[in-house]
């Protein structure tokens, strides 16, 4: 009978102390999950943070030039004729172009890129003399039109004034650009390294939708 007492308490204490450490386990598997979580909320939150600084600054934010318009007979309501596009409802050829001269403008250099794309350069042109460029103006070099793989892409163009010709318009045509302000700000430096280069710019902005 005794010896019945003592094993029935030696089954008591066994389970108290495997419920001890069961619940310490538990314990510590909850906290490493709230450090995990707590460090991967972080990490998402940086990276965020990250693309809205790169995405909210402006190209010429850090010079001080002016505007001028630049307007286009192929954007209509925010969006671009479907002839300039590189697809089976287009013909692939540059849009018509115009903008009031700029005075101490020795060119102009044209960029157009799809910003929902990396800036993905479809039209690169440098050394413009001329303040009209009609429909198809651009070489088939300087120029492939908008082909979104799908859905509707925005497509930025931007003419920029320069006092002195530089030798090329730096990025990569027909690719994406992730260093695209870079780029555009390489105008800004003449052949002697010196700044100042950049007047004014104009900008213009428009969407195409696969398919339309």
């Amino acid at each position: 009978m005794k010896k019945s007492k003592i094993t029935g308490k030696l089954k008591k204490s066994i389970c108290c102390v495997l419920l001890v450490i069961l619940g310490l386990s538990f314990t510590a598997c909850s906290k490493q999950s709230e450090n995990t979580t707590s460090e991967s909320s972080t990490e998402t939150e940086e990276i965020v943070e990250k693309k809205t600084d790169d995405s909210s600054k402006g190209i010429f934010d850090d010079l001080n030039v002016g505007t001028f318009q630049v307007t286009s007979e192929d954007l209509q309501d925010g969006v671009w004729n479907s002839v300039i596009t590189n697809t089976e409802n287009g013909s692939n050829v540059s849009p018509q172009l115009s903008w009031d001269a700029v005075p101490e403008a020795a060119c102009y250099v044209i960029y157009m890129t799809d910003i929902t794309a990396g800036n993905w350069i479809h039209w690169k042109s440098n050394s413009i003399t001329t303040t009209t460029l009609e429909q198809g103006w651009a070489p088939e070099k300087e120029y492939i039109g908008p082909y979104p793989p799908g859905g509707t892409h925005t497509y930025d163009i931007y003419v920029v004034a320069i006092k002195e010709p530089v030798e090329s318009a730096i990025g990569a045509f027909n690719s994406d650009n992730p260093r695209f302000k870079q780029c555009v700000l390489k105008l800004d430096e003449t052949a002697d390294g010196k700044t100042g280069n950049i007047i004014s710019y104009g900008h213009i902005s428009g969407t195409y939708t696969k398919g339309e």
